[in-house]
């Protein structure tokens, strides 16, 4: 276990420390300030709740945002990140700790000012990041309760967003271009089938759930069998069916800049068949 030697204490919650290799860490967590000064050493199996910031580029950023905090906020933000590490049962990319942080601290300033964001994306985001949005769910409802602040239900899906995006290593910006695709292509299917689904229907998870994993597989490069017998029947029986589905994976290939299988197409019919006979 690695053991780290304080160089400054910033507060009760965060500290400036050396690693063996003296290489300079940022030390986060609840209370681990607390009666420490300059040169005390810290073990980190003594510390249950312990984030260690190793990235220069994030330590600079961390370190803009921790003045600007009272230290009540920072610490029911140190606390939520400890309960999704907790909840998820992983590590956590550390780049969670300024990108949250930054949010979070940002989202009650503007709500202390009455100026609320609308979330575009949280129908969206509830289906395609389930568990996320329950453990944001539960961030949301801690700093509420710990701040006496009433942040909205929107901000429960941003928070998901960050928390899909410290367990799956992907950036905001590229979860953000995902939510959009899995949008436009919600929207391009119920023009072209003349529906409207129910955003908290089985049938719209369903469809958003999807094509969240043919994004994956796409992004994986992953192949899926084709059934070549079923697309040409396919393609004859349901040609309107078909031919979204091609247009949707037009859309996913602009956007995602790789090809998409046909193998996907079939698969895509399918479900799009399924979805219009519901709404016969």
């Amino acid at each position: 276990m690695n053991t780290y030697t304080i160089k400054k204490v910033l507060n009760n919650n965060v500290l400036i420390a050396e690693d063996e290799g003296q290489q300079e860490v940022i030390l986060i967590g609840k209370g681990i300030g607390f009666h420490k000064k300059r040169r005390d050493t810290i073990r980190e199996e003594t510390v249950e709740k312990l984030f260690v910031l190793r990235s220069q580029k994030e330590q600079e950023q961390y370190m803009e945002l921790v003045p600007q905090m009272e230290e009540g906020t920072l610490d029911a933000i140190i606390a939520s990140i400890e309960m999704i590490r907790r909840r998820a049962e992983t590590m956590l990319n550390e780049q969670v700790h300024v990108a949250l942080t930054d949010h979070l601290m940002f989202a009650i300033h503007r709500l202390n000012r009455g100026l609320e964001i609308r979330n575009p994306f949280l129908k969206e985001t509830k289906a395609l990041y389930p568990a996320e949005y329950e453990i944001a769910s539960e961030v949301v409802d801690y700093i509420n309760q710990s701040l006496g602040i009433s942040l909205p239900e929107g901000e429960v899906g941003f928070v998901a967003l960050h928390v899909h995006s410290a367990i799956a290593n992907k950036t905001i910006s590229d979860i953000n271009q995902y939510s959009q695709l899995v949008s436009e292509l919600i929207d391009l299917t119920e023009k072209q089938l003349d529906i409207t689904m129910d955003r908290e229907g089985v049938e719209y998870v369903r469809l958003v759930r999807h094509l969240r994993y043919t994004i994956e597989r796409v992004l994986q490069g992953e192949k899926l069998e084709e059934p070549t017998k079923i697309a040409s029947l396919l393609k004859t029986e349901y040609p309107v069916c078909y031919n979204l589905s091609w247009k949707l994976i037009k859309v996913m290939q602009q956007a995602l800049k790789k090809p998409v299988y046909d193998a996907e197409a079939v698969y895509l019919t399918m479900h799009l068949q399924r979805l219009s006979t519901k709404f016969e």
